[in-house]
């Protein structure tokens, strides 16, 4: 058995995914990795270049007899989403992310791996690189700013592809054509409040930690809890019965992440902590109770406060805070009528962080059909005018419509038969792919989505399974090869 990334097959692959581990490419901070790319481009003697937002494309001409074959674009995302335990230090602006191979698994040690889309990246770089393997004239797309937005995708400019075929490698099921995904859009909630100086005697943080969490698109339907709404469902019981002055309230980090963890710091009258700790356990009892298939990790803890917390949130504002996110919907809205356990439109309760002022709500909704995204994202909106609070409704991205008719699907179900004696799964994803909004700005573009298995994207507990990625190499050369 394999012990380090060196041992792994392909080689090649595995030797510029360590490259990746040691670039720092959070969201918005992907340069470094772009110029990773550039430099292989140059030392192999391709053509390449970079628009203003960072996007890269490297040519490579087709090999002998594929001269005439249609040009295809292998595509993936350089940014990786940026999630670590809170035990752990890490400083992802410069520190290599450390691995382990965990019998057929490889995982980051309490980060998230960058295997979404890491992998996919160094299955280009080792196309690129190889002189071996047949294949028409290719582009090698590398994106930026996918786990943010589609920021990059949204800015591709015309003209700056010319191939007619795209493989996405951004899937994460191995055996799995994804030809479809959902749309999406964020909504920004903005909860002003004023102040008013402590007049309490103890001041104690409540935090919820150890949840799940995953991928606001393909995890929504795992029914895991997500650690915001659960900590306002406490607090919600709490102000019914108790006084108590609120400090401060946050959890989330990211608009396509489940929030693993939640913060709230509470100051109440010298002597109440043993009422407050009686509520609250009883409660988080109630709780694990409900998630305990799910979530088995799921804990609390309610400990003094040391720090100075400021003035606190005058109590109208803090019963609306309470209320409003506890409303707000999250989860999974409605499944697809026709699709069989495809989620067709969902929302995520993604961010609360307590700013200057004001509190800040990050509501992330997807859907396959663009008139139930706008319904989903209008209850939002009710129920956040009802709170007298400020909305900011952000542009969204499109969804990529399944065609079963595609040639290039028809070709990849040959090529999979071929190399593996079955068929592939073909299937439509919740969650955004860059190809919705590639296929808008190239009309007529062909398109499939495939990868390895990658498990818990967006999470720490992030992996990806050996043995898939050597498989989803063997095909993506076999593909290059028959395509004509």
């Amino acid at each position: 058995m394999a012990k380090e990334l060196n041992d792994l097959k392909p080689s090649l692959l595995w030797k510029h995914f360590q490259e990746f581990l040691k670039i720092p490419h959070c969201s918005g901070n992907e340069k470094a990795i772009g110029d990773y790319i550039i430099s292989v481009a140059k030392r192999l003697n391709l053509d390449y270049k970079r628009d203003k937002i960072g996007n890269v494309v490297v040519s490579k001409k087709p090999s002998k007899g594929k001269e005439d074959a249609v040009g295809i674009i292998l595509q993936g995302h350089l940014d990786m989403v940026c999630e670590k335990n809170s035990d752990v230090e890490h400083d992802f602006t410069k520190d290599t992310i450390k691995t382990e191979i965990d019998g057929d698994w490889v995982k980051a040690k309490g980060t998230t791996l960058g295997a979404d889309n890491g992998i996919g990246g160094s299955a280009c770089l080792a196309i690129m690189e190889s002189d071996d393997i047949e294949h028409p004239p290719l582009e090698f797309l590398f994106t930026v700013e996918e786990e943010t937005g589609l920021d990059g995708a949204m800015q591709l400019s015309e003209g700056f592809l010319k191939g007619k075929r795209l493989l996405n490698l951004d899937s994460e099921d191995e055996g799995e054509f994804t030809i479809g995904c959902a749309g999406g859009a964020d909504s920004q909630i903005f909860v002003p409040f004023q102040t008013e100086k402590k007049n309490c005697d103890e001041v104690f943080q409540l935090k919820l930690s150890g949840f799940k969490g995953g991928h606001s698109g393909i995890d929504i339907n795992m029914g895991r809890g997500n650690a915001i709404k659960l900590l306002s469902r406490i607090l919600w019981k709490l102000s019914k019965k108790l006084s108590f002055q609120l400090f401060l309230i946050q959890g989330g980090n990211l608009r396509n992440a489940i929030p693993r963890e939640s913060v709230a710091v509470i100051g109440f009258s010298s002597g109440d902590s043993d009422k407050f700790n009686e509520i609250i356990d009883n409660e988080f009892d109630k709780i694990k109770s409900e998630y305990k298939p799910i979530e088995p990790d799921a804990q609390y803890s309610f400990e003094r406060y040391t720090e100075d917390p400021g003035n606190a949130i005058i109590q109208d504002a803090k019963h609306t805070i309470i209320n409003l996110i506890l409303s707000l919907p999250h989860g999974v809205v409605s499944m697809h009528p026709e699709i069989e356990g495809l989620v067709e439109t969902s929302t995520n309760l993604a961010v609360v962080k307590t700013e200057e002022g004001k509190i800040q709500i990050v509501c992330s909704t997807r859907s396959s059909t663009a008139s139930a995204l706008e319904a989903t994202r209008d209850a939002i909106n009710a129920i956040t005018e009802m709170a007298d609070a400020e909305i900011i409704r952000e542009q969204g991205y499109p969804g990529w419509k399944p065609n079963l008719e595609s040639d290039l699907l028809k070709r990849m179900k040959k090529a999979y038969k071929d190399t593996f004696n079955r068929e592939p799964h073909v299937a439509a994803v919740h969650a955004g792919l860059e190809c919705g909004i590639i296929g808008e700005k190239f009309p007529g573009m062909d398109m499939i989505s495939f990868g390895p298995t990658i498990e818990h994207p967006h999470s720490p507990d992030e992996r990806v399974h050996i043995g898939t990625v050597e498989k989803f190499w063997r095909f993506l050369v076999k593909v290059l090869a028959d395509l004509t």
